[in-house]
């Protein structure tokens, strides 16, 4: 490439141009701001109406268009405010798999004015009630395995009034339950959005992080930090055209994008960067019920799916499963991957194998509303260890821990700061003061820069490991394994895996005269945590786990010695 990335943003940010940025006092900091950002996501909802009769939704036989789409939200956000009492600032959770019902569900609850709490479908009943709970949730809108789950707890949730349950048949359905159909009713041919008072600023999502201490952590974020990012993914396809010298239209121009969702809509990368994302331009967003690389694949053949990604093992999935000749990838253009590291081989087997397709690794986190960093096309291929250079509204540094900037090219903490980065984590203002610093989120993650300002991040700080792009937080898992009448310590490392990245491995000393099996101690764990965070493995550990002069469990002496390179 001819034109660097310093000059291409220059270009695409000068006054006038679509991406132009602007300075803006948020809660005291002055951040740079995509000027020509939406304001709310009932802005984003009103605009999607556009795209007219294109189709928006794809699940299995279903087509939902954009607007029928958007008048299922819009009525579905009258029905919240009117009968439910939903006001500004009100808490409104969903816990379902990835269902059109989600995104009706999200859209309404935004339009009406509500704070919307994704929970993780993978949650147990205990890990449901404690979001609903500290969340303060008014109403739940959930699939029926969810809402069975938090059946038991509906008694000690005060603050919740009603359980909407979608995909389950009236017989199956939970007491004291609503129906989603019952609840919906017949959907007004002509409708318009509710009448709220929303500003910019005013919280919009609080999405849960697994916290390296206890339960997991609220991050609140504000209807600018989620609307940033659709515009940072615009401007980062921007960019790599105007470098390559590729044709680059405005979102929504030409053909239309078809996206296959394979990550949950919970996660900030499913629902910030995707849902939003395609609602806004105008794309096809084809849902999964669950992960498949061999339904992936006839999907992307059926529906002629031009971008996908995920988390990197799920395109290696892909790549690897057998029937993989025998699809028709052809219409694949862009695949797309973050969440977890990605092998640098990989960007030249996408190259190879999906038609010359470019592809992209990101970098973000669930307090950065999903993107900070993009490394795509031939950057990547130059620099396959690297997720990138931030996008022009977001500001990273590497500092030490002292929080002093160190020069460039050495490693120490990776600080971000732009209109992506979340108010702070809810209720919790402990935590916030801990991770964030006059607009600077501390990442936990030990990284570098190089001469032009592409990251590296060359490892985590916090003691955690990353099963198939979920995060898992290792002293969460711990702390359950502390709890058996058995354990006398225990410590929890990441066991490599092909597909997965990592699995979760624990090894455990026994208090003296004590038993137990590994299977006890796995059944253990998943009656108190998601099925992700059970040990695949577990090791029994003679004597005291080794530990430096702090005191702190040296896990990788723990790994090298008992698993093998």
């Amino acid at each position: 490439m001819t034109m660097s990335v310093a000059e291409a943003d220059a270009q695409l940010t000068a006054p006038g141009q679509m991406f132009e940025t602007a300075e803006v006092d948020i809660r005291g900091v002055q951040t740079k701001v995509w000027k020509n950002c939406p304001p709310t996501l009932g802005a984003i909802l009103q605009a999607s109406r556009a795209h007219g009769e294109r189709v928006f939704l794809v699940y299995e036989d279903e087509q939902i268009t954009f607007e029928e789409h958007f008048r299922r939200a819009a009525h579905l956000a009258h029905v919240l405010r009117d009968r439910f009492g939903v006001r500004e600032g009100d808490r409104v959770a969903i816990a379902m798999r990835n269902f059109p019902e989600w995104s009706v569900a999200f859209w309404a609850a935004a339009a009406a004015g509500a704070v919307i709490v994704p929970l993780n479908s993978w949650w147990t009943g205990d890990e449901l009630q404690y979001g609903l709970s500290d969340s303060g949730t008014k109403v739940l809108f959930a699939d029926g395995p969810r809402a069975a789950s938090i059946a038991p707890y509906r008694a000690s949730l005060g603050d919740l009034q009603a359980v909407v349950v979608a995909r389950t048949d009236a017989a199956d359905g939970p007491e004291d339950c609503l129906l989603w159909a019952d609840v919906m009713g017949a959907v007004p041919d002509a409708v318009e959005l509710p009448t709220v008072t929303v500003a910019t600023d005013d919280d919009a999502t609080i999405f849960y992080t697994s916290g390296t201490t206890g339960r997991p952590k609220g991050a609140l974020g504000t209807h600018r930090n989620i609307c940033t990012n659709p515009i940072s993914l615009y401007y980062v396809n921007a960019r790599g055209a105007l470098r390559s010298g590729r044709p680059a239209g405005a979102p929504g121009d030409g053909d239309q994008n078809a996206y296959l969702l394979s990550v949950p809509l919970f996660h900030a990368t499913g629902c910030h960067s995707v849902l939003v994302g395609n609602i806004l331009s105008g794309g096809k967003l084809v849902m999964m019920y669950r992960w498949d690389p061999g339904r992936a694949l006839e999907l992307i053949e059926r529906e002629r799916i031009t971008t996908f990604g995920g988390v990197p093992t799920m395109v290696l999935q892909v790549l690897d499963h057998p029937d993989f000749a025998n699809r028709d990838t052809s219409s694949v253009r862009s695949v797309g991957y973050g969440g977890a590291p990605a092998p640098p081989e990989l960007v030249k087997r996408i190259k190879e194998h999906f038609n010359s397709s470019p592809a992209s690794n990101g970098y973000g986190l669930t307090e950065t509303s999903s993107l900070s960093t993009m490394n795509s096309g031939e950057d990547y291929l130059a620099k396959p260890d690297s997720v990138g250079p931030p996008v022009p509204v977001v500001t990273v540094k590497v500092v030490d821990p002292d929080g002093r900037e160190v020069p460039t090219g050495e490693v120490g903490e990776l600080w971000i700061k732009g209109p992506n980065v979340v108010k702070g984590y809810w209720n919790k203002p402990e935590a916030t003061a801990a991770v964030f610093t006059d607009g600077w989120l501390h990442t936990g993650d030990v990284a570098r820069l190089d001469e032009e300002g592409f990251v590296y991040i060359v490892d985590r700080a916090k003691d955690m490991l990353i099963r198939g792009g979920e995060n898992v937080y290792c002293v969460e898992i711990e702390g359950v394994l502390y709890e058996h009448p058995a354990v006398a310590e225990a410590a929890v490392i990441g066991i490599p895996h092909p597909t997965l990245g990592e699995e979760v491995g624990a090894v455990v000393s026994l208090l003296p005269g004590k038993e137990v099996t590994e299977k006890e101690l796995q059944e253990f764990v998943g009656s108190r945590l998601a099925a992700f965070k059970v040990p695949v493995k577990v090791w029994f550990y003679e004597g005291e786990l080794p530990r430096n002069p702090a005191g702190k469990v040296l896990k990788r002496d723990l790994r090298e010695g008992l698993i093998p390179s």
